[in-house]
């Protein structure tokens, strides 16, 4: 891809009343020249004109006949999204005038970009690194006020502020082990002792470790919160995700083992995007598609952040000890909410007796034990009738205060990009090596290459690397010796 060309695309989607087209390169000015001629009796033309003004004409073809009325955009170098000279053509939205306009682009010395072009031709041009040139493309898939967040944060340098701070340190602890090597010989000088470095050590891993922890939530509101609804055949499950969907999505029927394979869908609550799954009913069977279908539910219940165990409110007792071995284990480290479903089909002193004993549970009441069995504290367990709606307001509000949108503003970062990710977890092995290296008196060259090895995964993330020459001009300009 020759990054000289001057470049042009259709900047918006088809269908709108107005349109965009973008230029970008060395004579983008100069070409939208050949075709535009700006209203009144003077031509003045538009490299003549100053930067950031806009300036309304029409775009003609070479028979001088008029494609369009339009407005025309100046963005001079460096101060533009690319970081060159570029010009933005607002037309009418129709997908002729766009290709006619197109054409005389092309026409004249312009080349169709290529996917992620000006992205690309932002990134070469230092108008921003790799991991706010990612963010872009997030900022544009963006389907909630979560991953809007997100991706604006980082788009607008807020990861990589922190990985500027980590690079600094790691720079900083790099430039103390050069020096130690460098004057090994003289054994009167000391720059840092291993106690100082092996602080530095841990205040770089606390971050690395931080930023890398926070992928499990990242990833999650980025794709979805995937939240499992499990339990044993016609407790409702498929009924509660009709109710939440508040769409037909699942069949509903009396017969058990009806859903035998995955069900998946999302909703929107309160800028959080939830990605539901409905599993095939937990119980003995002989038939093999049924326990291949019960396989994929034990699959999806490992996979989830949240699991919803829906338990048929009518039987509570016996379905609860049935499946609590084998459901309550996998959830050690999810967040579980027990669905009493079908709580309007109970008696009155049924219902008080049950909703006793969940008001209750966080205490030592042993009716709550003797209607469920042990049920962890953390456990959130709610009365609800999917069919009915009853309550499902109050599992939404459950749902959503195990899932908090990242604060942005108190520079909370997250980190939602798989090869982010990846990047932070070499760069985590690669300080610990350091900090077992540090542990054991282990040789300096040693720790170094491993300093190396963490700034060169964290480099991988923003692009760049660290040079010798950039070590050398650290030691230079904070360890001066003699001048």
């Amino acid at each position: 891809m020759n990054t000289q060309d001057t470049i042009c695309a259709i900047a918006t989607a088809q269908g709108g009343a107005i349109s965009i087209i973008r230029i970008s390169g060395r004579d983008a000015i100069n070409i939208t020249d050949k075709i535009f001629y700006a209203a009144g009796n003077k031509h003045t033309p538009l490299a003549e004109r100053p930067a950031n003004t806009i300036t309304f004409g029409l775009i003609k073809n070479g028979n001088d006949e008029i494609i369009d009325e339009v407005l025309v955009s100046i963005f001079r170098a460096p101060h533009s999204y690319t970081g060159e000279d570029s010009v933005e053509i607002s037309c009418h939205g129709s997908s002729y005038i766009l290709q006619q306009v197109m054409q005389l682009l092309i026409n004249n010395g312009c080349r169709a970009a290529g996917p992620g072009e000006y992205t690309q031709r932002a990134f070469l041009n230092g108008k921003m690194d790799l991991s706010q040139a990612e963010a872009v493309a997030d900022l544009i898939a963006a389907t909630s006020a979560a991953t809007h967040r997100m991706a604006m944060d980082q788009m607008r340098g807020g990861f990589s502020r922190e990985l500027s701070i980590l690079r600094e340190k790691l720079l900083h602890l790099t430039s103390l082990m050069e020096l130690e090597l460098d004057f090994s010989d003289h054994e009167e000088l000391e720059f840092a002792d291993r106690s100082e470095l092996k602080d530095i050590a841990s205040q770089i891993e606390r971050v690395i470790s931080h930023l890398t922890n926070s992928f499990s939530m990242g990833n999650a509101l980025k794709n979805g919160v995937p939240v499992a609804i499990v339990g044993e055949t016609n407790a409702g499950k498929s009924t509660l995700l009709n109710t939440l969907l508040n769409e037909e999505r699942a069949i509903v029927s009396d017969i058990h083992g009806t859903t035998r394979d995955v069900i998946e869908d999302t909703i929107n609550l309160e800028g959080i995007t939830f990605r539901f799954i409905d599993t095939a009913g937990i119980r003995e069977t002989t038939d093999a598609i049924e326990t291949l279908g019960i396989e994929r539910s034990f699959q999806k219940l490992d996979q989830a952040n949240i699991v919803l165990w829906v338990i048929d409110a009518t039987c509570a007792e016996e379905q609860f000890k049935q499946l609590s071995d084998q459901i309550i284990p996998r959830c050690k480290d999810k967040h579980l909410i027990i669905v009493l479903n079908k709580f309007d089909l109970l008696d009155d002193s049924a219902k008080e007796l049950l909703t006793n004993s969940i008001n209750n549970k966080e205490g030592d009441n042993s009716s709550f034990t003797t209607i469920l069995g042990n049920v962890p504290k953390e456990c959130a367990v709610m009365p609800l009738s999917a069919k009915n709606k009853d309550g499902l307001q109050g599992l939404q509000k459950q749902l959503i205060s195990y899932t908090t949108i990242p604060d942005m503003s108190q520079n909370d970062i997250v980190v939602s990009n798989i090869r982010h990710y990846e990047a932070l977890k070499h760069a985590l092995d690669a300080i610990h090596r350091v900090q077992d290296g540090l542990n054991v008196q282990l040789s300096g060259d040693l720790i170094s290459e491993d300093l190396r090895q963490c700034l060169f995964h964290l480099a991988e993330i923003v692009g760049g690397e660290i040079t010798t020459d950039e070590v050398l001009g650290n030691i230079f300009k904070h360890f001066c010796i003699g001048k």
